[in-house]
């Protein structure tokens, strides 16, 4: 079966086959069985839509994805991310208001394990021990080093899995920094990890959440500074493009100050030169 896949963008997770593609179809497209547009982020809908309805020229066009609340199957390795992303469970427990998986895609569900190296799991730490120890045994046979690029949740961070970590040795590990009461468990992190050699080298980032009702850039400063003091590499996170604060546009400005990677890398130079 031939499926072409669309896509109103192009990243570094956009799959890189011959069936992929990033524009209008062209005179010499070739038919399709089925042409899948798929959206991730809300703001390219409007795109996609249009992209769509050129594409119903060569298959049968379906539009969907995380942009259209698509809560998500089964992975399929290639499919919409590009090879070496891999995803072994969609949902999460826990209930954050801010928060689109639990959502979208429901309480945790577990996936069949696919191979890959760059894990996207929304709470890869909330499955089951049973669960994690085989991802880790799957990250053991990549040809690539780990990534966990999807978010750990710190609070759930324990020694077994930091004494697997350690024989990984991944190439980079997210956290979360969301809430106030974050702190707490991202530094208790930042402990096991350092203690384990783990957390140097900019080899754990922090996402930190910004932006939400009542939030001060001041705040978000201290909070993103707090955490590069911890070892982690700081990632402001704006949520839903700043529609809760007063000044969108502003906050969209000062979100970008501590989402450059070389801006941010700069920061935290400076703040261990001056430990």
């Amino acid at each position: 079966m031939r499926t072409v896949r669309v896509f109103p963008r192009r990243t570094n997770a956009s799959p890189t086959d011959e069936l992929a593609r990033f524009d209008l179809p062209t005179l010499w497209e070739e038919s399709a069985d089925a042409v899948h547009v798929s959206v991730t982020f809300d703001c390219d809908r409007i795109k996609a839509e249009r992209m769509a309805s050129e594409w119903r020229h060569v298959g049968p066009v379906t539009v969907g994805g995380v942009a259209y609340g698509d809560p998500g199957g089964e992975f399929e390795p290639g499919m919409y991310l590009a090879h070496g992303y891999t995803i072994t469970s969609r949902g999460c427990p826990n209930r954050c208001w801010y928060c689109r998986a639990w959502k979208q895609e429901g309480p945790l569900r577990l996936l069949t394990i696919k191979d890959g190296w760059n894990v996207l799991d929304n709470n890869l730490l909330a499955c089951p021990e049973d669960h994690r120890a085989a991802v880790y045994a799957m990250l053991r046979r990549q040809p690539q080093p780990a990534m966990l690029t999807g978010g750990m949740e710190a609070a759930r961070l324990t020694a077994w899995d930091v004494s697997h970590l350690v024989s990984l040795k991944p190439r980079m590990m997210w956290f979360a920094y969301d809430q106030p009461g974050d702190l707490e468990p991202v530094t208790a992190a930042a402990k096991m990890l350092s203690d384990a050699g783990l957390l140097r080298n900019n080899a754990c980032g922090c996402y930190v959440l910004c932006g939400y009702p009542n939030d001060t850039m001041p705040a978000v400063d201290e909070r993103c500074t707090a955490v590069a003091k911890l070892g982690y590499f700081p990632q402001a996170m704006l949520l839903d493009r700043g529609i809760h604060t007063a000044d969108p546009r502003a906050w969209r400005a000062f979100a970008r100050t501590w989402a450059n990677k070389k801006i941010v890398g700069s920061k935290c130079a400076k703040l261990r030169q001056a430990e």
